[in-house]
């Protein structure tokens, strides 16, 4: 790739960081009042808004946040002239926007660094380099949820089935650029679930109730 061209990836994927960082749960809590980062969980993701303000606000935050993912692998990647004509350089520039908008939402440049976990803007991302992988991953959150009622358990296990169903579902040969996406996707999202995990292990995790089907018998 030409120097010039790694430049425009590397300023889109900038772009990219930037419109991740535009949190919907914390610029929709300013209109409010609110700051969720400080109830609950701490966290600034559509769960924790769900639980502490209400339904109405948490579908405001998850259609920002997965409109973010949208318009960083979509949108960005159209505004790139160096990149116009060529194909792979086009699909990594998409990856590169669509993961950097993640990392924007995890740790948002305009709000101290101190984000969500990237579930919601990794879906819409996905949506758009990878629409394939949308109904597995549907799926495997539903069943997880349905089955346990932990959200944290079913977003990590959901997050983690992207890279069977990438390179099960996709198209031969799996372009590299989708596959590097896939796996570094998963990666963080475990990351970011690291306290879930943790609170599994020792017992502690919140279980969301309501969505468990699957109760165990007395």
């Amino acid at each position: 790739m030409p120097i010039t061209a790694l430049l425009d990836l590397l300023l889109f994927a900038l772009l990219g960081y930037l419109v991740g960082s535009i949190s919907g749960s914390l610029v929709l809590g300013r209109l409010r009042g609110i700051d969720i980062r400080t109830q609950g969980s701490g966290n600034a993701g559509g769960t924790n808004a769900l639980r502490t303000v209400g339904w109405s606000f948490a579908l405001g935050v998850v259609l920002i946040d997965l409109g973010k993912g949208v318009v960083a692998a979509g949108l960005l990647p159209m505004l790139a002239p160096l990149l116009a004509d060529s194909e792979p350089s086009r699909l990594w520039l998409a990856c590169a926007c669509g993961f950097a908008a993640v990392l924007g939402h995890v740790w948002p440049v305009y709000f101290g660094f101190r984000g969500g976990k990237g579930a919601g803007t990794a879906v819409g991302a996905v949506a758009v380099l990878a629409p394939w992988c949308i109904l597995p991953l549907l799926l495997v959150w539903l069943i997880t949820l349905f089955g346990t009622g932990y959200v944290g358990l079913a977003t990590i296990l959901a997050g983690l089935s992207l890279v069977p169903s990438m390179y099960l579902l996709g198209p031969e040969p799996l372009p590299l650029a989708l596959g590097v996406f896939a796996i570094a996707l998963a990666v963080l999202l475990v990351f970011t679930h690291r306290s879930n995990l943790a609170r599994l292990a020792s017992g502690t995790e919140n279980r969301f109730e309501k969505a468990r089907v699957l109760k165990r018998r007395k």
